[in-house]
């Protein structure tokens, strides 16, 4: 085998191991399939992800809906199989289970860089990822559902389709093979037709069996746009999201808790208690839960009480924060995600450097942190909009002293999740309450401003970047990123231990790039600020995005070349899918066209989540501020399973991307967050958010999601017109401190 077969080898056996967490699991177990969870009280459950009663064909999703449009997907993969309409189909959260584990998110940490793949190693990557199962990872993220559910519903619709037709066999004495299926019915040579909702008292007993799935030359629901299951519930206001939850006799409460992320000196609630309305104020360590009779007065009592706070165990300031990310440039690197070539050698041609830096970000979900919850001693009950509802129930019974089999867990919809809704404290807190309150189902909303400044942050970050052209093409990229991990942090809090080891998140965006430089390192640098961090929209892409597409954009100047060719020069040798993505763009936008006066493009492009996605944006400078006119974006997500659906995730990607590159910014005093709602955290608006063009191609030959590759290459677009227009070059976000926008 040659030398790169060698390496490969190896990579993989040290993936297995790696990602597994250094457990080792037999080749039965990890290809084993869980039980089924569900017990349906009307009906039969065929797998884990089809029930059939007298209604109809319910399909459980085992990811959660934010937004982005997942249970129609999901939806859509079964009913193609199963021959139902998606608007005919009722979609539910799964509960709890082993059997939603998710493969993909664990395979994504296979150690070969995805655009690189091969078939074989994509194989290895999906073997690898039914570790998942081991550690309960019912999670909703990575842009992982579609790349997960992508054959398992299409598996499991297949599957109720010849159960149900071996019942109907049954029934008309006719054989199985010579039965169809049509519009949510089997079909029989003679016509006659039999709903499946007749057919949920005779599948009972039968056995799923492996089936042949249909090939997508025949495909009739998949690749076209449908309608969205959560569109109805939506749009007239009847769709219950956490925070609609209403349980008979329920009780409302807020918190207030450290500023600090630390601990309380003293409180007093004597004026608060006092408030009529207000039932309880609840001791929790770390801050206060007020009980009362509706959340606006729980809010308002929550103020009145007098808290002296323990001060942060971390850095306090953002002064301190970005010394210890200058200082993270002195430590060894974490790892080193690309290493091609020798960076260290002379390299003829011109030198570029530059030094970029990004804020602490929060989520800013529009919905805000909420749980309810109801104790009644021997049995806990939980409703939370969430990412992982094991997480959620095993943290939760853990708080209140039970085993995890005692406690139910409802996953709502959510206004917004973008990775906040992975980690649990609020759920627990709830439930915590609730454990204060016996019999009495209590609500616990996070005011806004709780929300805000106690966020798990998206780290604030620096990089270092150093570049030569030569004869108008890259020739060497070294770029160094120093950050606080936010990997080891989230997953700490979720596995409930000390994480360590090589965070490859930190260069994200970054060393995974299809760029065919012959000289080209990355290297991550971890610094040591204590702030809470978690996984934000693109984790590491997300600042890598506009790290490393600013940073090419310089070099283009200094290689006098055009920045689109320049880019698509340098990416068509390494992957050709990626390659054409920019040449779409470029097309859509009639780049290097004569524009009007005051107005100029800016390009980008970031290959992250298996998806590569380009964007160009165009601004003008109105005498009243710079306004975005229009984005044009070209993405690539192997298989367009909803064409529609895809560009609402490109458009709302961009725009949740615009906005950080905006206005996002956390900063920190005397340990506490300075940013408390939306009148300091802002975000595009309606008025100043640009047009949008999306085009979708289908050359990446596998499934790959969409629900964060638009957001990476945003920043980056706005800020390569902004130096087109201005001549400045931005190497700091939040844009709006610097130039002149519309805002």
């Amino acid at each position: 085998m040659s030398r790169i077969g060698k390496i490969a080898r190896r990579t993989f056996l040290f993936g297995a191991v790696a990602v597994t967490g250094g457990a080792a699991f037999g080749y039965y177990k990890l290809v084993e399939t869980p039980p089924n969870p569900l017990k349906p009280t009307e009906g039969v459950a065929l797998n884990p992800y089809v029930i059939v009663d007298g209604n109809g064909v319910t399909v459980v999703a085992p990811r959660a809906e934010m937004g982005q449009g997942i249970s129609t997907t999901l939806a859509a993969l079964v009913s193609e199989e199963l021959d139902v309409a998606v608007e005919d189909v009722t979609v539910i959260h799964g509960p709890p289970a082993k059997a939603y584990f998710n493969q993909a998110i664990m395979g994504a940490a296979f150690p070969v860089l995805e655009y690189k793949r091969k078939d074989w190693q994509e194989d290895a990557a999906h073997f690898v990822g039914n570790a998942a199962k081991f550690f309960n990872m019912q999670i909703t993220g990575g842009s992982s559902s579609t790349k997960d559910g992508y054959v398992k519903m299409r598996e499991a619709g297949a599957q109720a389709r010849e159960m149900l037709k071996e019942a109907a066999a049954k029934r008309l004495s006719v054989a199985a093979d010579r039965l169809g299926t049509d519009n949510g019915a089997v079909v029989a040579p003679d016509g006659t037709r039999i709903p499946y909702s007749d057919l949920a008292g005779e599948v009972a007993g039968l056995e799923p069996r492996e089936v042949a799935l249909r090939d997508p030359s025949d495909w009739k629901v998949l690749r076209t746009s449908q309608p969205r299951t959560d569109m109805v519930g939506k749009s007239t206001g009847t769709a219950t999201f956490g925070i609609d939850v209403r349980v008979p006799g329920m009780k409302f409460a807020t918190v207030r808790m450290s500023p600090r992320r630390a601990g309380m000196v003293t409180f007093d609630a004597s004026d608060a208690i006092l408030m009529d309305g207000v039932e309880k104020i609840i001791d929790l360590g770390d801050g206060i839960a007020v009980v009362a009779q509706n959340t606006w007065l729980a809010i308002q009592a929550a103020e009145a009480v007098s808290i002296t706070w323990a001060d942060a165990s971390y850095d306090g300031s953002t002064e301190q924060h970005i010394a210890a990310l200058i200082s993270g440039f002195d430590t060894e690197p974490n790892n080193t995600g690309r290493d091609e070539g020798d960076v260290t050698q002379d390299v003829a041609g011109t030198e570029v450097t530059a030094e970029y830096t990004v804020p602490f970000l929060a989520h800013a979900t529009m919905e805000p942190m909420n749980a309810t919850a109801l104790y009644t001693g021997d049995a806990l009950e939980v409703w939370a909009p969430n990412q992982a509802p094991v997480k959620i129930r095993d943290g939760c019974a853990e708080a209140v002293g039970l085993n995890s089999d005692a406690v139910t867990v409802h996953t709502t919809l959510m206004g917004g999740g973008f990775g906040r809704r992975g980690e649990f404290d609020y759920a627990v807190i709830a439930a915590r309450v609730a454990h204060e309150m016996p019999d009495v189902p209590v609500q616990v909303t996070w005011s806004r401003e709780e929300d805000m400044r106690h966020d798990y942050y998206r780290p604030a970050a620096m990089a270092r970047m150093r570049g030569v052209v030569d004869g108008g093409k890259p020739v060497l990229l070294d770029a160094k990123v120093s950050s606080p991990s936010a990997t080891h942090q989230a997953i700490g809090r979720m596995m409930g231990m000390n994480m360590s080891g090589p965070d490859a998140e930190i260069t994200a965006g970054m060393h995974d790039q299809p760029f065919a430089i012959p000289n080209y390192r990355t290297t991550a640098h971890i610094a040591d600020i204590g702030v809470p961090m978690g996984f934000w929209r693109s984790v590491g892409a997300s600042y890598n995005g506009f790290f490393t597409d600013c940073f090419i954009d310089e070099m283009a100047v200094a290689a006098g070349a055009d920045p689109l060719q320049f880019r698509l020069d340098m990416v068509r040798p390494e992957h050709e899918p990626s390659a054409k993505v920019i040449e779409a763009v470029a097309e859509m936008s009639n780049w290097g066209s004569a524009l009007p006066a005051g107005t100029a493009r800016g390009v980008a492009f970031t290959y992250s989540f298996g998806t590569p996605v380009a964007q160009v944006m165009e601004i003008a400078e109105t005498g009243s501020g710079i306004k975005m006119n229009k984005v044009w974006i070209a993405c690539d997500p192997g298989i367009a399973l909803d064409p529609r659906n895809i560009e609402a995730q490109m458009t709302g990607g961009c725009i949740y991307g615009l906005s950080a590159a905006l206005h996002g910014r956390i900063t920190f005093e005397d340990g506490e967050a300075q940013q408390y709602n939306f009148p300091d955290y802002d975000a595009v608006r309606m008025y100043n958010t640009p047009a949008f063009e999306v085009r979708i191609l289908e050359n990446a030959g596998r499934v790959s999601g969409v629900g964060e590759p638009g957001t990476p290459p945003a920043a980056a677009a706005l800020a390569n017109a902004l130096f087109a227009l201005t001549g400045k070059r931005a190497r700091s976000l939040p844009l709006s401190e610097e130039y002149a926008l519309i805002i």
